[in-house]
C-alpha cells in the first residue's frame, strides 16, 4: 500500500462500455440537462482516480499551482472533528470556528480574510453548491452542519482566482467534497461525549439493480458547555445511486436534513470581567434557531476516446429561522434588540464541460468548455423585530430572483517536456429581481463580467516543479443592495451598490518531492479587491467598503516517514489592509495575520503498537486587528486534539476524542462594537465581544463494520 499520498491510478483509463443513465435519471437530466461537477487535470483531461491511497495526493504532476491539492478519505477518517464543517480545515490555511449555537454556519479564515460565513470561499458537495447568495444572515452563508463527513471521498482545493471552472465566492479559493459512491463495509457508530453529546450513525451500500446504492443516516444532540444549554437537535440522511464505477459513473443523490437549537451568543467583555456574566453565559437565553435542507441531485463524468464529459444537475429547498441579540438594549433599552432573519429558499442549477485531448504543432493540448447555471429563488427573506421570539415588527422582507449564468474555456498545452501554460477566460452575467417591503427598494438590475486566467508550470527538475499563477475573479453582492434606495432602519437615502466587484490575484510557488516520502510547497500570493464586500445582516444593509490588497506566504509539507506514520505541518503569513486612504485606519478588521497546523497520525498497521491508531493536531491562530486602526486587537487562540483508538477485532473499534486537550481559555471569535447592557448608558459602550471555546471535552465512539 502506498501512503505517500501519491494518486496509484493511471492519468488516463481505458474507455469503458457506453452506459446509459437509468430511468430514475432521466427526468431530472431532460430538465436540467448534464453539467460539470469537477476540474479538469494540468496537462491533459484528469479523470477521477480509481482508487487514492494515503492522506494528501499533493505530488509533484498532479496541480496546477502550489496551493492547490487534495485531501483524501484515509486523512478525513484519522483526525477527529468537533463539527461537521471542520472537514474544512483540511485546506492548509483554512480556520473553522463557531460564534453562534451548533446549527447555524460556521465562521471561516483565510489568506488574511475573515470569510464570515463563507463568503470569498465556495464550496460544493457532490457538485451541489453551498454559498447561499443573498441570504437572511450573510450573503455567501455556507452552512455544513448536514454533512455526513463518513460520506467523502475527497477533498479538492483551491486557492486564489487563477481557475476558470471557479466563479461567485472563490477569490480567496475554494473546495469541492466529492462523495463516496459505495464501501466496502457497513458502518455502526455511536458515540457519547460530555454535555450531553450523543452521536448515531449507519451507514452502508448494496447492489440494486445495475448500481450501488448507497444510504447513511445520522442523528446527533448536544447540550454544550453554556449555562443555557444548547439543546442543539439534528438528525440528516442520504440516499445516493451509482451506476459505473472508476472514470464512467452517474450518480443521484437525495438528502434531507432537520436541525434546531438554542444559542449563547457572544458576550460583552466588560460584563465578563466585572462578575455580571459567566464565561459560558448568555445576555439574551431566547437567541436561537431552526433550518431545513433537503436536496436532490445528479453528478458524474463520461470518458471518451478523446477527452471527458463531466456533468452535474440539482434542485434545493431550505428554509431558516434565526433569532439574534448582539447589541441587547441599544436601540430598544425596553424589550431588547433581539431580530429574526428568516428565509425559504429553492435552487436550481446545473454544469456541463467538455474536454478535447488533441496537438498544437505537435504538442499535447487539452481543451475545455463549459456552463454552469443557477437560479435562486427566495420567498421571502425578511429581517424581523422580535422579543423572545414573538414577532413584533417587519424591518425589511423581500422576494428576490437571481439567476446566474457562467460561461468557460480553458486550453492546457505541454509547450516541452519541462514546460505547459494553463490559459482561460471566464463570462458570468448575474440578473437580480427584488420586491421589497420597502416599494423605493424593489427594482431588477443585471451586470456581467469577464474574468481571464494564465498559469505556467516550469519542470520538474529533480522532483521539483514551479508555478506562476495570474487571474482575475470577482464576488457578487446581496440582491437586495444592488436595488437599495432607502434604509431599511430609518428610511435614510441609499445609494445601491455594484452587483459585481472585481477581484486580481498572483501567486509564485514551487512543489517539490525531492526528499523521500515528503511532499512539499511554498507560495507567495496577493490578491486585490476592488471593494470589500460587507452585508449587515442584523441591519438589512450592504454597506460598501473600501478596496483592499493581501498579500501572504504559504509552505505547506506531508511527510511520511514510515507507512505507518504521516506528518503534516501547514505555516501560513498573510497581511491584508485598505488601499484607500482614510483616518480610521488601514486595517482590515478580523483579518488572521497567522495560521499554523501540525499533525501526527498514526495507523493502526504500525508495528510499535499493533492494533492502536491516534492522531494529535494543533492549530494555532494569531492575534488580529479587531477595528481599522489597530488599537483593539483579539487575543491568539490554539487548541489541540487528541484520538486514541484501538482495532479490538477486525470489524470492531474504540476511539476516544479528547478536544481543546490543554483546556485553555481562548476564544473562538472577537468582535469589537457598540452594545448596552440593561442599565447602562443610553448611548452604549465599545467594546470587545467574545465567544469562548469549549472546555476540554472527551468523545467515546464504538465503530462496528458488517
Amino acid at each position: 500500500m502506498n501512503h505517500s499520498g501519491t494518486n496509484t491510478a493511471p492519468r488516463r483509463a481505458p474507455a469503458p462500455a457506453r452506459r446509459w443513465l437509468p430511468a430514475l435519471c432521466l427526468p431530472l437530466a431532460g430538465a436540467w440537462g448534464t453539467a460539470l461537477a469537477h476540474e479538469a487535470a494540468p496537462a491533459a483531461h484528469h479523470v477521477d482516480p480509481v482508487t487514492v491511497e494515503g492522506h494528501y495526493d499533493n505530488a509533484v504532476g498532479t496541480s496546477d499551482a502550489a496551493s492547490q491539492g487534495t485531501a483524501t478519505a484515509r486523512l478525513i477518517a484519522n483526525r477527529p472533528t468537533q463539527r461537521p464543517a471542520e472537514v474544512l480545515e483540511f485546506v492548509p490555511g483554512l480556520i473553522v470556528t463557531q460564534h453562534s449555537g451548533g446549527g447555524k454556519a460556521n465562521q471561516y479564515f483565510l489568506r488574511g480574510f475573515n470569510l464570515d460565513h463563507g463568503t470569498d470561499f465556495a464550496t460544493w458537495v457532490g457538485g451541489m453548491p453551498v454559498n447561499m447568495p443573498t441570504h437572511a444572515h450573510g450573503h455567501g452563508y455556507a452552512d455544513l452542519n448536514w454533512l455526513i463527513p463518513e460520506l467523502i471521498e475527497r477533498i479538492d482545493y483551491r486557492k486564489g482566482p487563477y481557475f476558470a471552472e471557479d466563479g461567485d465566492f472563490s477569490s480567496a479559493g475554494s473546495a469541492r467534497l466529492k462523495l463516496r459512491d459505495r464501501t466496502a463495509y457497513g458502518t455502526a457508530e455511536a458515540t457519547l461525549g460530555g454535555d450531553g453529546y450523543r452521536r448515531g450513525l449507519l451507514m452502508n451500500a448494496h447492489a440494486v439493480g445495475a448500481g450501488t446504492l448507497l444510504y447513511a443516516l445520522e442523528t446527533s444532540s448536544a447540550d454544550g458547555p453554556w449555562q443555557n444549554p444548547e439543546d442543539f437537535r439534528r438528525i440528516n440522511g442520504v440516499l445516493r445511486y451509482t451506476l459505473g464505477e472508476g472514470a464512467d459513473t452517474t450518480s443521484v443523490t437525495a438528502m434531507a436534513y432537520s436541525a434546531r437549537w438554542d444559542s449563547t451568543d457572544q458576550i460583552p467583555l466588560r460584563a465578563l470581567r466585572a462578575g455580571r456574566l459567566d464565561r459560558y453565559g448568555a445576555v439574551d437565553p431566547t437567541d436561537g434557531g431552526k433550518t431545513q435542507r433537503y436536496s436532490l441531485s445528479l453528478d458524474g463524468q463520461r470518458l471518451r476516446d478523446d477527452g471527458v464529459l463531466r456533468f452535474s444537475a440539482y434542485a434545493i429547498r431550505s428554509e431558516l429561522d434565526l433569532w439574534s441579540n448582539f447589541t441587547y438594549a441599544l436601540e430598544n433599552p425596553v424589550d431588547g434588540d433581539q431580530f429574526r432573519q428568516s428565509e425559504q429558499r429553492s435552487v436550481f442549477g446545473f454544469a456541463l464541460s467538455r474536454s478535447w485531448d488533441g496537438q498544437l504543432a505537435g504538442r499535447s493540448m487539452t481543451n475545455t468548455l463549459g456552463v454552469q447555471m443557477r437560479h435562486d429563488r427566495l420567498a421571502p427573506v425578511g429581517l424581523y423585530s422580535t422579543v423572545a421570539r414573538t414577532t413584533t415588527g417587519v424591518i425589511q422582507e423581500s422576494r428576490v430572483r437571481q439567476t446566474s449564468v457562467g460561461l468557460y474555456g480553458e486550453n492546457s498545452v505541454q509547450w516541452t517536456p519541462w514546460l505547459r501554460s494553463l490559459a482561460g477566460l471566464r463570462i458570468d452575467r448575474f440578473q437580480f429581481d427584488v420586491a421589497s417591503s420597502i416599494a423605493a427598494n424593489s427594482g431588477d438590475t443585471s451586470d456581467h463580467i469577464a474574468s481571464p486566467k494564465l498559469s505556467l508550470v516550469f519542470g520538474p527538475w529533480a522532483d521539483t516543479e514551479y508555478f506562476v499563477n495570474y487571474g482575475q475573479g470577482f464576488h457578487s453582492n446581496d440582491a437586495r443592495g444592488t436595488t437599495a434606495r432607502l434604509t431599511a432602519k430609518g428610511g435614510l437615502p441609499a445609494d445601491p451598490v455594484d452587483a459585481l466587484v472585481r477581484t486580481r490575484g498572483g501567486e509564485l510557488g514551487v512543489r517539490s518531492e525531492v526528499l523521500p516520502g515528503l511532499q512539499s510547497s511554498l507560495a507567495l500570493w496577493t490578491l486585490k479587491l476592488d471593494s470589500e464586500l460587507l452585508f449587515v445582516g442584523d441591519a438589512g444593509e450592504t454597506e460598501p467598503n473600501r478596496a483592499s490588497r493581501r498579500s501572504g506566504i504559504e509552505w505547506n509539507n506531508r511527510w511520511t516517514p514510515r507507512p505507518w506514520l504521516l506528518l503534516d505541518l501547514d505555516v501560513a503569513l498573510s497581511r491584508a489592509r485598505f488601499t484607500d486612504r482614510d483616518p480610521a485606519g488601514d486595517h482590515v478588521p478580523g483579518a488572521a495575520g497567522t495560521v499554523l497546523a501540525a499533525g501526527v497520525s498514526l495507523t493502526e498497521d504500525n508495528p510499535l503498537a499493533a492494533g492502536w491508531f491516534g492522531h494529535v493536531q494543533l492549530r494555532h491562530v494569531g492575534a488580529r486587528a479587531l477595528i481599522e486602526d489597530n488599537s483593539v486587537r483579539s487575543d491568539p487562540t490554539t487548541l489541540t486534539v487528541l484520538r486514541v483508538g484501538y482495532r479490538v477485532r477486525q470489524d470492531l473499534r474504540l476511539m476516544l476524542d479528547v478536544f481543546n486537550l490543554f483546556d485553555r481559555r481562548d476564544n473562538d471569535i472577537e468582535y469589537f462594537y457598540t452594545s448596552r447592557l440593561p442599565g447602562e448608558p443610553l448611548a452604549g459602550t465599545d467594546d470587545r465581544h467574545i465567544h469562548p471555546v469549549e472546555p476540554r471535552s472527551l468523545r467515546l465512539t464504538v465503530n462496528a463494520r458488517f
